[in-house]
């Protein structure tokens, strides 16, 4: 597996990463105990370092899931994890007083059987609580090494700045994707500046540029995209142009959808490192494969141009969650 640093920092982890959270929250039922363990760990067999959870995934359940699975391999993994919610529910009010940041941080310490978090990300910005007393709160762990690294997801371009300010910012966590593009216009400029690392989640479309969703798919209630407008039947039959073009490009390459969609991530930037999740081994494999598809300037320009010629329909979030974005 191929490295990659984020940012200043110099924090290395391997190309991809592996998100965690489809493993017992989000995306229907949780998977047996013993299939997520093998899965975690057969990650690390072949070449994942870089594993991304949550106390909101769950709430608890997919830290202490990522600390049991890992506590072997501690010596070799980076481990990331996040604040931001009251008890961890993302369905309470965002909490991101320092008070509460650290509560969490001991907390989330017991259940990834660590004594240290190699990245502490803020879930969500926290529009009651300025900034600059987060990252003062992280800088605070960071000097009695409880956490190595400060980290923030879904914010703007001047909340990275403030933020940054106080405490260096090793990476950001956001949405980025064929899917949505929007990162391009001001937060990746601003990340390039500041020489902060970029970690995509739902580098997949949250499962859609697999190919694997058909338009006529529906979606139970313990799935999270049965919420989500860009999921909906109408949105879904809509986007079908998007899969078109994404399994032409892989038939070219002979490569799979969710190749070029992670190969053409992987392209971006040097410092871009993708989180796609699965619950399955063979995908696993396959999306670690990606790392192997090599894209040239022409062929990015080519898709670049293709994909500008594509409208996506449907919004990415429901409105609950798409208030709490990019602040």
């Amino acid at each position: 597996m191929q490295k990659r640093k984020l940012g200043k920092s110099q924090l290395e982890v391997s190309a991809l990463g592996l998100g965690c959270m489809g493993l017992s929250f989000a995306y229907g039922p949780a998977m047996d105990h013993q299939g997520a363990l093998q899965l975690l760990r057969s990650a690390v067999e072949q070449g994942v370092t870089f594993f991304d959870t949550a106390e909101a995934y769950g709430p608890f359940l997919n830290e202490e899931l990522v600390g049991e699975a890992l506590e072997p391999y501690r010596g070799k993994v980076v481990i990331a994890t996040k604040f931001g919610f009251q008890d961890g529910d993302i369905r309470k009010p965002l909490n991101s007083r320092p008070d509460h940041i650290r509560q969490v941080a001991e907390a989330s310490l017991k259940r990834l059987r660590t004594d240290v978090i190699d990245l502490f990300y803020q879930h969500r910005v926290d529009p009651n609580v300025p900034i600059e007393d987060v990252a003062g709160a992280v800088n605070e762990l960071i000097a009695e090494g409880k956490v190595r690294h400060f980290g923030l997801s879904e914010a703007s371009s001047d909340t990275i700045r403030r933020a940054h300010a106080v405490q260096p910012v090793t990476a950001l966590q956001s949405e980025y994707s064929m899917w949505w593009r929007e990162p391009e216009k001001e937060i990746i400029p601003t990340l390039e500046e500041l020489d902060i690392g970029f970690v995509p989640f739902s580098p997949l479309g949250k499962g859609f540029l697999t190919g694997a969703i058909s338009p006529t798919a529906r979606f139970g209630d313990n799935d999270f995209r049965h919420l989500v407008p860009r999921f909906s039947p109408e949105a879904l039959e809509a986007n079908q142009g998007l899969i078109k073009l994404v399994r032409e490009l892989a038939a070219n390459k002979a490569a799979t959808p969710a190749q070029i969609a992670l190969a053409w991530l992987l392209a971006q930037k040097p410092w871009i490192v993708p989180i796609p999740g699965t619950t399955k081994i063979n995908r696993l494999e396959e999306n670690i494969g990606a790392t192997s598809v090599t894209l040239s300037e022409e062929e990015l320009l080519k898709m670049d141009m293709a994909l500008s010629r594509i409208p996506v329909v449907g919004e990415r979030y429901p409105a609950f969650l798409q208030a709490m974005s990019g602040r």
